[in-house]
């Protein structure tokens, strides 16, 4: 095969992936036929919604998104208070429960990104129209609002249904570069009067509330994000991103707001379901880790202390700090969705050292958001509980199944276009990191080009995070198979 590749190969082989993991490529004639009575948007008939539309309401997200879920706005308050407004996209307005839509919805549990296409858990139709918290267009929502206190804390917050409007369809990396001052104020902005004041008002806030999270033991990881560069249908290259201020001040804000949407629940006695990520199983292998870098860690697992190593990290050694980072994130293991009881003790999430949370602020694209929409839908209108916990226990235990099914083909079909990248080089020496050892196998990831691989000869000992050299020996696109051997 051509080192460049065209985009139908990877469909086909991401379609293959998805129906082998049990998850649904297409929308089914029922999906199809029930869309084709929704032709409007909804409008919201609750008399306590409250008309929002005043304000500087702008959506930051990736270049290309139009499945937008929130948008975000601040008050500056009396004793350098903010007050924060997030609206979440109202989708359970135009999906109703137990549909044909939410029956399709339940079943993949999620949208699947896939390097050569986005598989929709909601047809385009709503989640980039309709329900998609769209530029210019008026749209119902579910609000979020705190006041968030000098040092970050959240104090008085509350959630409502409004009606929104979006003032500015923005992307991360333009208003990062801004923000950061590598680069001019994005012209949509400039068009909107007070709104680059606005945004650096929401700016400093969510810096605010990250330093708190990161005192209490959040965790400072920097990931990897590849996205692929297309020239026509050819795949030209996998380019990295990293995150920026633009993506930080959504992720916190999202944060926050996931801590109240739990904290309103349990104060109106409803279940919820939890997004956990527990203690993890191997932290003996990070103190390993940490322990060969300079830094000596508890015996029992203490996320602050964690939090602390990744910090001394970053200033010793800032180069490969990304790769600690990913050596980390593979040890402390995948989050799970669980179904909290009222009164039930706190399981918690370690990588964000919160005690509360929720996911809620994606319901376009994340079944648990949707359901957790009515929970709170029904709450605000003093409604009894819309399901049975029994249904949500299900619900959780479903949705981290497909969770885990749906990364394994996201990493599938991005290993297939590394695979097409990497065709040429069979036979070249890498320096490389051991990202993943297991029974299964041990995996490797180069420095320069970020790919990772599997090492299927001379990697018995290794251990995630240790480095070496390795020659690529073999590639098979279809499975996304990119085989090296250790260098002596």
């Amino acid at each position: 095969m051509d080192n460049k590749a065209n985009r139908i190969t990877l469909q086909n082989i991401a379609r293959k992936a998805m129906i082998a993991r049990g998850l649904e490529p297409d929308f089914p004639s029922a999906v199809v036929a029930e869309l084709s009575k929704i032709t409007s948007p909804a409008v919201n008939k609750l008399s306590t919604a409250k008309d929002l539309r005043d304000k500087l309401w702008c959506s930051i997200d990736n270049t290309d998104s139009r499945d937008l879920d929130q948008l975000s706005y601040a008050e500056q308050l009396a004793e350098n208070k903010v007050r924060v407004f997030v609206a979440i996209a109202d989708v359970d307005a135009l999906v109703a429960a137990q549909s044909d839509i939410d029956n399709h919805a339940s079943h993949n549990t999620t949208s699947v990104y896939t390097v050569a296409r986005i598989f929709p858990m909601l047809p385009e139709k709503l989640s980039t129209d309709l329900t998609s918290l769209s530029f210019d267009a008026d749209r119902c929502a579910i609000v979020v609002e705190m006041v968030v206190g000098e040092d970050g804390t959240v104090g008085q917050s509350d959630v409502y249904s409004a009606i929104v409007r979006n003032r500015a369809k923005l992307d991360y990396m333009s208003v990062g570069s801004w923000l950061e001052g590598t680069g001019p104020v994005p012209s949509e902005i400039t068009s909107v009067e007070g709104l680059a004041e606005n945004i650096k008002l929401q700016d400093q806030v969510a810096q605010k509330m990250k330093e708190l999270r990161y005192e209490h033991g959040a965790l400072n990881l920097e990931t990897i994000e590849a996205v692929p560069v297309f020239d026509g249908d050819n795949l030209s290259e996998m380019r990295v991103e990293k995150k920026n201020r633009a993506k930080d001040l959504i992720e916190d804000f999202m944060i926050s707001s996931n801590g109240v949407t739990a904290r309103f629940l349990t104060g109106k006695n409803f279940p919820s379901i939890r997004r956990v990520v527990r203690v993890p199983k191997q932290w003996d292998r990070i103190v390993e880790l940490a322990s060969e870098h300079g830094f000596s860690l508890p015996v029992v697992a203490d996320s602050k202390s964690l939090s602390e190593y990744l910090t001394f990290f970053k200033q010793k050694d800032p180069v490969n700090f990304t790769d600690m980072s990913l050596s980390v994130l593979k040890l402390l293991g995948s989050g799970e969705y669980i179904l909290e009881k009222p009164g039930d003790s706190e399981e918690g999430h370690f990588g964000l050292a919160v005690k509360d949370y929720t996911h809620s602020t994606a319901p376009n694209r994340r079944f648990p958001d949707l359901v957790t929409q009515r929970l709170l839908k029904s709450a605000i209108s003093g409604k009894p509980v819309p399901y049975q916990l029994e249904q949500l226990q299900q619900i959780a235990s479903h949705c981290t199944l497909k969770e885990d099914d749906v990364k394994k083909v996201e990493r599938q079909v991005e290993k297939s276009a590394n695979a097409i990248l990497m065709e040429s080089r069979i036979g070249e020496e890498f320096d490389a990191i051991v990202s993943g050892a297991s029974p299964k196998g041990t995996w490797i990831r180069l420095f320069n080009p970020h790919v990772e691989g599997k090492l299927v000869k001379g990697f018995r000992g290794l251990k995630v995070g240790q480095k070496l050299k390795a020659r690529l020996i073999q590639i098979n696109v279809e499975e996304g198979f990119i085989d090296f051997e250790l260098v002596d």
